[in-house]
């Protein structure tokens, strides 16, 4: 499966889940670089979502800004199916 297309299954998913808005970030020149593949507010909660395939790595770049997200109190996860997804949203829910 592409990355493209975890990500599509994951953006579905989330735009069910009640007091979620997300959205997918687009690389490129008016971007920040690093920045993960998917924003959520979640219960009024940051929390961000770096999207690889079951071979995927991340860059060093990637997890700097997950590390800086993390130091802010922010839930920054790299995750690779929409199950994982499911387990980190339920995480954020019970806190």
């Amino acid at each position: 499966m592409k990355e493209s297309d975890i990500v599509r299954a994951i953006l579905k998913y989330l735009k069910t889940v009640p007091e979620c808005f997300c959205w997918k970030e687009h690389g490129g020149m008016y971007g920040t670089a690093g920045i993960p593949d998917i924003i959520c507010c979640y219960c009024g909660k940051f929390v961000v979502f770096e999207v690889k395939t079951e071979t995927g790595k991340t860059t060093a770049l990637q997890e700097s800004v997950i590390n800086k997200i993390q130091k802010c109190g922010g839930k920054a996860v790299v995750v690779r199916s929409v199950d994982e997804v499911k387990s980190v949203i339920e995480e954020v829910k019970q806190k």
